[in-house]
């Protein structure tokens, strides 16, 4: 179980964010600096106790029309072995001491647990406090047999890409989008998928898929 601090980070997330986010392919800002506020988020249990595991939403503030991004992180407390390109960056922890932060997407640990929760064997928890399910966020999985998670991490224009040797691809939509009211409907090919909610500008609560995991011929 993971244990939340009440503590300082400097820097904090959201300035280590508002560094990072320009370079990836997938944010859609301008030249600007990018104006964050926190829009919501979950978390999950690393089964060791060792990294921190965090699923942030921001909201970029800098541009015509307010976009909201999904960022995976872990936090762990030495550098991660060959990981030095997916470092987000350093912060000092008021408890801790010194966290190495990185996209989640490039750290075995949050991509295990991250099948685990499709898969349904591991709960999403509330960022903010310890020990407390996040009943928002929702996992499910219609195919056969456990997810592998050897995957390759591509990011590109549309979000991210996460493919195995035998063609199964989670599929991590970094800029989110309120979904339409009603049931969802997973797209042809999806076997499983993860949705939750966020606080759109105006205060009120948006919900939409997170993520889809993709198998079959074409994924």
């Amino acid at each position: 179980m993971a244990v939340i601090h009440r503590t300082s980070l400097r820097p904090n997330k959201l300035e280590l964010l508002t560094s990072w986010l320009p370079s990836r392919p997938w944010y859609r800002g301008g030249d600007g600096e990018p104006k964050l506020t926190k829009a919501g988020g979950f978390r999950l249990d690393d089964p060791q106790g060792e990294v921190g595991i965090e699923f942030i939403v921001v909201t970029d503030a800098s541009g015509a029309d307010p976009i909201t991004y999904l960022v995976p992180l872990t936090y762990r407390g030495a550098p991660l072995d060959g990981a030095e390109h997916a470092l987000v960056g350093t912060m000092e922890h008021g408890v801790l001491g010194k966290r190495w932060a990185y996209d989640g997407c490039h750290d075995p640990v949050l991509l295990a647990q991250s099948a685990a929760l499709i898969e349904g064997r591991v709960q999403a928890q509330k960022q903010s406090i310890s020990d407390a399910p996040d009943r928002e966020v929702v996992a499910s999985h219609t195919g056969e047999g456990p997810i592998p998670t050897d995957f390759v991490t591509t990011d590109d224009q549309d979000g991210t890409r996460l493919t195995t040797p035998d063609g199964t691809t989670l599929r991590l939509h970094r800029v989110l989008r309120p979904a339409p009211d009603g049931p969802f409907t997973p797209s042809r090919g999806v076997t499983g998928q993860v949705t939750g909610s966020w606080q759109l500008p105006d205060g009120t609560r948006a919900r939409g898929v997170f993520a889809v995991l993709l198998t079959g011929p074409g994924a």
